[in-house]
């Protein structure tokens, strides 16, 4: 299925069951994508988090029934989610500017945060830069980490474990396994998987592995047969990452005849100067034709 329809489609969703406990984990099964993987490229595209989004959309939808009906702020409260008039109350505050009871007293602004809806946007006649190729079953050394909370809190953990991974030896164990003959030359890559559990999400730093001992506290994980879009990345980080991803999702997939297949995405590291204005990296994405 196309990705925008996917993306709609997980949006419909959330829309849909705004009164209910988010489950992360069927969000990302309508957009036949991992959890993970879809709360990342929402925010992305977005702005916003999943939890975010649907926080928000609560509050819009809580404040026009406080204005407009004759309804209790404890009933609307439990119905959106919160477990107490006051967890509401500060949330309902915060977000409007207002209190509850205010709202109720109408003649009062309130805030709306509207529902989002995907459309196809053509801009400018940028070129962008991938190759795609077929690659069989691979092998990777790997330090792999596991995160509850699906991708909410994704860019922080995943930058933690790259940080810990750096001061605790990690990179430089894990860079004794690089070969420039391997699938990744002689980078240090970084993978998100996609089969994880609901509610998590699994990120591994790790290089590609064609035999030999396993330093302890690393993994042997395989990386199965796939078609890879891959793309180029120069410039600063993360700026320069954050932006091609957009560029991806919003530029590449509605163009191109191929789409996520909601497995992986590596980061592909060649060097560790990611300090430099002109640093160079690559992103691959498993992806299928439409």
């Amino acid at each position: 299925m196309e990705w925008v329809k996917c993306l709609q489609r997980a949006i419909d969703y959330m829309e849909e069951h705004l009164e209910d406990a988010i489950d992360y984990e069927e969000i990302g099964r309508q957009a036949y994508s991992s959890s993970f993987h879809f709360q990342r490229v929402f925010h992305m595209i977005s702005g916003y988090s999943v939890g975010e989004y649907i926080r928000n959309r609560r509050l819009t939808l809580a404040g026009v029934e406080l204005s407009t009906e004759n309804v209790k702020v404890i009933d609307v409260a439990l119905k959106y989610g919160y477990n107490s008039p006051e967890s509401f109350s500060r949330a309902f505050t915060k977000f409007h500017g207002i209190t509850p009871a205010q709202a109720k007293n109408g003649n009062v602004n309130l805030k709306s945060f509207s529902r989002i809806s995907v459309k196809l946007i053509l801009e400018g006649g940028t070129a962008m830069d991938y190759r795609i190729e077929k690659r069989e079953a691979f092998q990777v050394i790997a330090k792999r980490a596991s995160y509850e909370g699906g991708g909410e809190i994704a860019s922080k953990n995943i930058h933690n474990t790259w940080e810990t991974c750096i001061k605790d030896g990690t990179i430089q164990t894990l860079a004794g396994y690089v070969n420039p003959k391997n699938v990744f030359g002689g980078a240090i890559v970084g993978i998100s998987f996609a089969d994880c559990n609901a509610g998590d999400f699994d990120y591994a730093i790790a290089a590609a592995y064609t035999g030999g001992s396993v330093a302890e506290g690393l993994t042997i994980e395989e990386i199965p047969a796939n078609t890879w879009a891959i793309f180029p990345c120069t410039g600063k980080m993360p700026e320069a990452f954050t932006e091609l991803w957009k560029k991806i999702y919003t530029e590449f997939f509605p163009a191109s005849k191929y789409q996520p297949a909601g497995g992986f995405c590596i980061e592909v590291y060649p060097s560790d100067e990611v300090y430099r204005n002109d640093f160079h990296c690559e992103i691959w994405f498993s992806v299928e034709e439409k």
